[in-house]
């Protein structure tokens, strides 16, 4: 299969075990996505940074692959390994809703490499006026286009609604974090050593509050027109504004947990090492050092917050519209969160 199915080559992946993985399963995670340490080891899984390498090619084979073993003529000697592999690829780049390419930038594993430098920017000690409203304004349009990107698309959204969104959430994420530095700067019972701690810290509850509303903004157009609900067959059973307020609500609790860890514990740790030796023989190691601790938290707090929900969540069929409640006699419908 090794000329025939390249994307399996181990300059990308790892190779499979000598044992036999687990039975593949179409649309299926390898992990149980009914626990949190599941939902975990999938989004690590699904945010690998390497399906950013794939090609055209590759990724046309991946899809091949899954297609032939939906249609029942899957090649013999073909591995499970090798079939969820080509689902992480799939995965990992097309839109679940449209079937279309996610721009790289705006894909759930390019969040952290394409995000990492813009955390280096906001943790910068010291930061300007002018510096403080290019990094939040940076960081909240990459958000924006990512929350779009990784939304439910089942209906569309029109672009008009789009540029709404984002403006409002540039507004807010910028006006959170200008406000709270002027406020901290203005405290006069606050000591220079003191103030320029706490300034540190400034860029979460500014990041937290302003991804809330980015969330609502970019995707308050599933409020108006809900989102497809449908069985455990797939069908779809209709359109639900219930079940859109749900999607958006647990994403935007994912957003608020996500910058966390990687806008505390970069200032935490920098804190204490600003008087070492390290930093004293080489002034110079703090901005790398201080890039390189954001990036290893946002690498880790990405999967811990997205996953505390299932991508596929579950509501139960006497929650929904009462149109859809006719619609159906199954106890619980599904939808797509988007992440």
């Amino acid at each position: 299969m090794a000329n025939t199915l390249p994307i399996m080559e181990a300059s990308q992946f790892s190779r499979a075990s000598s044992r036999e993985t687990d039975a593949f399963q179409l649309g299926k995670s390898r992990y149980d996505l009914s626990t949190y340490t599941g939902r975990v080891r999938h989004f690590f899984n699904i945010i690998d940074p390497r399906t950013l390498l794939t090609t055209d090619e590759q990724l046309r084979k991946a899809q091949d692959l899954l297609n032939a073993y939906r249609d029942g003529r899957l090649p013999p000697g073909v591995t499970n390994e090798e079939l969820w592999q080509a689902q992480k690829i799939v995965q990992a780049i097309i839109h679940p809703d449209t079937g279309e390419k996610i721009f790289m930038p705006f894909r759930m594993s390019g969040y952290v490499p394409f995000g990492s430098p813009i955390v280096a920017g906001m943790l910068l000690p010291n930061p300007s006026l002018p510096s403080i409203i290019f990094w939040q304004w940076l960081n909240q349009s990459h958000n924006a286009c990512v929350n779009f990107s990784n939304r439910n698309a089942t209906r569309p959204t029109p672009t008009a609604k789009f540029i709404e969104g984002y403006l409002g959430a540039v507004t807010s994420a910028v006006g959170i974090a200008v406000g709270l530095n002027q406020l901290i700067t203005r405290a006069k019972s606050l000591t220079p050593a003191r103030r320029l701690l706490i300034q540190k810290f400034v860029p979460f509850p500014a990041v937290a509050v302003a991804n809330v509303c980015n969330v609502f903004l970019m995707r308050r157009q599933e409020l108006n027109t809900g989102i497809e609900v449908y069985d455990k067959n797939k069908k779809v059973i209709g359109t639900s504004k219930i079940a859109a307020f749900d999607a958006i609500k647990e994403t935007a609790l994912t957003r608020i947990v996500l910058p966390a860890p990687i806008l505390t514990i970069p200032p935490l740790i920098m804190t204490a090492l600003e008087k070492t030796a390290l930093f004293t023989r080489f002034p110079k190691a703090y901005l790398p050092v201080n890039a390189t601790l954001g990036a290893l938290s946002f690498g880790l707090a990405l999967p811990l917050a997205i996953g505390l929900f299932p991508q596929e969540s579950t509501i139960p069929r006497h929650k929904l519209e009462k149109k859809l409640q006719a619609a159906t006699n199954d106890t619980a419908l599904f939808y797509n969160k988007g992440l």
